[in-house]
Order: structure tokens, then C-alpha cells, then sequence
């Protein structure tokens, strides 16, 4: 039989749980048509490459990243960190920005919530400082934001403006109920992105191929795409383009899209745009066919949905919808034939889509059928570890994190809100995988810059550390000063490279063609100089492929 191309003598790591390892394969028509021992090529015609004991594994699928919102932050630079002690220091801080920076239309700043010292910032600060203006100060992680009054005005939020859902997605006031400016999750998400009306296509279309040309490098072949909520015209405009990217032959890399939500009342108009969007945008490389839920926020600003409160407040919080909302949904997901991908940092938010999966299953009994992911999970709960498998919801865990890292060493910030004893049972990937759940890897961000923590093998090596060291291919600020604990969460090599191929394959429903190399599968596979399963975990960040093919095709 005639080959396109054979390999042989290499060290093949084929993410097929049932024969992990070969020597040789062959490719015919952008698929694998052989996979086994040296022996076997000599059924095959073509030109042989011996590629001298180089490593091969399947091409990496990236199951959580934010493509679209990506290209927002490509052109709206979030601005300087404000470094403060206080809230005096903080508007002095920003006055002096403004005075070096006179004239422009808005001003934004980062900073952690920690840095103001438990003081208020309020619209009323931030005028004094500057009126005519618009400011933006980002909580670092996204997930909140102070504005000015200008701000307020453009966005027509005013003191009657009801919060999205109390305790989650809300609207600090005072004590006479007049909003400050500061806001939360879902409240600041069209604040946080109103820069994408001002994007042409041409920009959009410049970042995509930025976008693309890394992923082709790094060797991720696939992702999911989570979403760009409260923004739905631009998000809708980067499928359109990505679709025409792929019609003309320019996006090598399948997208698997979304339609995502951070408020309870888009559940019906989200489910008819899945449904549309399914319809509309579908192309070799890319489809739809999944909706995305923020069912809580984060731990640092106390918006992650706990179950035992947070040990420095005391409080809880609470999630976008309950149990029985979950089931209704998502019976309504499996009559469409939709799955559901759920932003789930803490204890009660996972617990709610399990329970929720729990009552669907229990009506709709082997009927039912919508994947379900939980994203990120931070913090799990006991009882719940062991549900993921017996329910067959996919635990999805961005692994960068792992090293208590997302926006510097947050080792003591954490302890303050955990205590000393769930402080040691965050990011139980290791547990959740013995128990038999379909377990996978993502990086998820929300800006390109230089696409560091994109890295699927940043991921690997922290997956395999929990610690962001020196010899890590990392920002300064993201190093971590110890090993995040707990030790016993840490994953091997073969575990993470299987939950960035075949398992994110699983996920998102493609593993019939995509994920492992076997006979009939799409041929995406990578070559590296170096043995991947026997290097260094310590700057294992530093990997690279050497060749990328996708569909049999050398792509650098």
C-alpha cells in the first residue's frame, strides 16, 4: 500500500489507552493509516524517514481558552498596576498617570483589591481625580471593576440599575443605596469589553492570524473557546471571520466555539443562539454546539459559590442558578442535542451542576446524553470528588494555576480565605483522576500579549510541580516562592500529555477523528528532539516542537 509518509525508530506516544507506545507510522490522505513496530512498514510504499528514537505524541487540544475575547486586550492595553498601600496612595497614583497622560478618552489601571486596604474606592474618588475622562481600574483577575462616573453614564447604570444576581453579579452601593462604581462578574463584564465596538474587521482578522500562527507553533492543533459574554455582536463577529479565515484555507487549528452567559435571564435567547450558531457558522475547523455558563466567580473577591463559608468573612456567596434550574436546562440542552461547559472556581458551584446532572439523568435515565464540563475547580468538596465519575461530568483544570500563580504568589492571600486545612485541598486533579473521571487541561486567557501562559507545556510542568520556579519559562511575577500543596495532586507526564490530547478529544466529542494517533484518525501529530517522558519536570515550559503536522501536512 502506497504511504504519503512512513516513519520509523521513533518513540511514539500514542494517547490510545489501548497501545501507549510505538516505533512507526504511516499517513495517507492527512490520515493515519498505520501505527505499530518497525516490522510492520514494510507493507507500505514511500519514502521512509528514521527519525533516530525522536519523540511523537498527538498534536495538543487546549479545552478552555478565550480566542475572541483575546483580540479585545490585542488593542486595549489594561493599563498600568497600581502600586498602593492605601486609597490616598492609589488616587495619587492615578493622578499622576492622568497629568502625565493628558487628553485621553480613557484611562485604565490594574490593581489587587488587597492593595486598597479594605478602603472604599468610590465614582466620586475617581472624579475628583479626573471627571472629563473615563476611568477603568481592573481587579487583577477580571472579575471586578471601579469606574467613575462617566463610566456609569455611558453605560446608563444608575442607582435603580438592579444587580444581576445579588451576592454574585451585583453593584456596590452605600449605605443610602447609590451605586459607588465598583462592581462584580457579570456587572462589569460589558464595561470590561465595550472596547470591541470600536474594532474593525481588519484588526480582528490581524490578531486571529497572530493567534493562529502560535498555537500552529506550540503544536495545539485544537481548542474550546469559552466565550465572550456580554459582548455577543463582537463575538459573533470573530466566528464570522474565523470562518472566513477557514474558507480560504487560513485556520489550520479547529475551533470549537460557544455561546456564553453571566446572566440567569440569557438562558432562553442563549440556547436559540447555540442553536443558530450551529447552523451559521459551520466549517471544516470550526463549530458550535456547546452553551457556556458562569455559575460563580472567583476566590479573591469572594464570588466563587462556597459550601463551608470563607474562613475570612464568613460568607459564602452563591451561584447563578440552583439545582433545579440546572436540571431544566440542561434537559432542554439534551432534546437540542447541546452540551454544556460551566465556570465552576468553588465547591458550591460544582456541587450545584452535579446535583443538577444528578436530577436529569434520574428523569431522562440513558437518554440523556450532553457532555458537561466544570472548569477550573479551585476548591471541590469532599463528597463531590468522587461524583465526576459516577456522573460522567468532565473535570476540566487550567494547570498553570496549580502553583497558586494566577496573578503572583498567592499562597497567603489563599490562606486567609481557605485556612490551614482547605488550603491543602485545592486543585485535587490527582484525586478526581483516580476516581475514573474524564479529566483535561486548559490554560485559559484572556489576553494574547505574549502568549506565555498559553503554553500547553507551562501547563505540563506545573501540572507535574505545582510550582512556578526559576527555571521556568514564565513572567517574574508569576513565580512561586514553594511548592503549592498538596504533593499528592501532582500528575505524571503520561497523565498530562492524555488529558491534553485524547481526553480534551473526549470533550469536546471529536475523538473519533482527533486526540490519539490511531488508524483512521486525522494525522496531527508532533515530533520533539527530546524525550518528553523522560525530561525534566523543572523548565519542562521550555519544550517545543521541532516538526508540527496537521492533517499530514509540516505546518512550520
Amino acid at each position: 500500500m502506497k504511504a504519503d509518509k512512513i516513519i520509523k525508530n521513533a518513540k511514539i506516544f500514542t494517547a490510545n489507552k489501548g497501545k501507549l507506545n510505538a516505533t512507526a507510522l504511516a499517513v495517507k490522505d492527512g490520515k493515519f493509516i498505520y501505527v505499530g513496530d518497525d516490522a510492520g512498514i514494510s507493507n507500505f510504499e514511500g519514502e521512509v524517514i528514521d527519525l533516530g528514537g525522536k519523540f511523537v505524541m498527538p498534536a495538543i487540544i487546549d479545552s478552555h481558552v478565550h480566542v475572541a475575547m483575546g483580540v479585545i486586550f490585542e488593542y486595549s492595553d489594561p493599563g498600568p498596576y497600581i502600586e498602593c498601600s492605601n486609597k490616598k496612595e492609589c488616587l495619587d497614583f492615578i493622578a499622576d498617570y492622568v497629568k502625565k497622560n493628558l487628553g485621553l478618552k480613557r484611562y485604565r489601571f490594574l490593581i489587587e483589591r488587597k492593595k486598597l486596604n479594605d478602603e472604599l474606592l468610590t465614582k466620586d474618588d475617581l472624579d475628583s481625580v479626573c471627571a472629563d475622562s473615563e476611568i477603568v481600574i481592573l481587579e487583577s483577575e477580571g472579575h471586578s471593576v471601579w469606574v467613575n462616573s462617566k463610566v456609569l453614564a455611558l453605560h446608563e447604570i444608575t442607582d435603580a440599575t438592579p444587580d444581576i444576581v445579588p451576592e454574585l453579579s451585583y453593584y456596590v452601593r452605600d449605605a443610602e443605596g447609590h451605586v459607588t462604581g465598583n462592581m462584580f462578574e457579570g456587572a462589569e463584564m460589558a464595561i470590561l469589553l465595550d472596547s470591541s465596538n470600536e474594532l474593525t474587521d481588519e484588526q480582528i482578522e490581524k490578531a486571529l492570524l497572530r493567534w493562529i500562527d502560535y498555537s500552529v507553533n506550540e503544536g495545539v492543533s485544537v481548542v474550546f473557546d469559552a466565550g465572550t459574554p456580554k459582548a455577543d455582536a463582537f463575538h459573533e463577529r470573530c466566528y464570522k471571520i474565523l470562518c472566513k479565515l477557514d474558507n480560504e484555507g487560513r485556520l489550520p487549528v479547529y475551533v470549537d466555539g460557544c455561546f456564553a452567559i453571566i446572566d440567569p435571564r440569557d438562558i432562553p435567547n442563549a440556547i436559540e443562539t447555540v442553536t443558530r450558531y450551529n447552523r451559521e457558522y459551520n466549517t471544516e475547523h470550526f463549530k458550535v454546539h456547546t452553551l457556556k455558563m458562569f455559575m460563580d466567580g472567583t476566590l479573591k473577591i469572594h464570588t466563587a459559590a462556597m459550601v463551608t463559608p470563607y474562613a475570612d468573612t464568613n460568607t459564602k456567596c452563591t451561584t447563578l442558578i440552583n439545582k433545579e434550574q440546572m436540571k431544566d436546562l440542561l434537559i432542554k440542552l439534551n432534546e437540542l442535542g447541546w452540551d454544556l461547559h460551566v465556570h465552576t472556581v468553588a465547591e458550591a458551584a460544582s456541587r450545584v451542576v452535579l446535583d443538577g446532572v444528578e436530577l436529569a439523568r434520574a428523569e431522562l435515565g440513558n437518554k440523556f446524553r450532553v457532555k458537561v464540563t466544570c472548569a477550573h475547580l479551585e476548591i471541590q468538596d469532599d463528597a463531590d470528588l468522587d461524583r465526576f465519575a459516577k456522573l460522567g461530568v468532565i473535570a476540566n483544570y487550567t494547570v498553570w494555576w496549580h502553583a497558586g500563580t494566577i496573578s503572583g504568589d498567592n499562597y497567603d492571600e489563599y490562606l486567609e480565605l481557605l485556612g490551614d486545612e482547605r488550603i491543602n485541598k485545592m486543585y485535587r486533579c490527582k484525586t478526581v483522576w483516580d476516581t475514573g473521571a474524564l479529566v483535561t487541561w486548559s490554560s485559559d486567557n484572556i489576553s494574547y500579549s505574549d502568549f506565555m501562559t498559553w503554553s500547553p507545556y507551562l501547563g505540563m510542568e506545573v501540572g507535574m510541580t505545582r510550582y512556578i520556579s526559576e527555571k521556568t519559562k514564565a513572567s517574574a511575577h508569576n513565580r512561586s516562592s514553594r511548592e503549592f500543596p498538596a504533593a499528592c495532586e501532582k500528575m505524571n507526564i503520561e497523565e498530562m500529555i492524555l488529558g491534553y490530547t485524547i481526553n480534551g478529544a473526549k470533550q469536546l466529542g471529536i475523538d473519533s477523528a482527533k486526540g490519539s494517533i490511531e488508524v483512521g484518525k486525522d494525522a496531527d501529530y508532533l515530533i520533539f528532539d527530546k524525550n518528553l517522558l523522560d525530561a525534566s519536570h523543572e523548565g519542562f515550559s521550555f519544550n517545543k516542537p521541532a516538526e508540527v503536522y496537521f492533517s499530514g501536512k509540516k505546518m512550520n
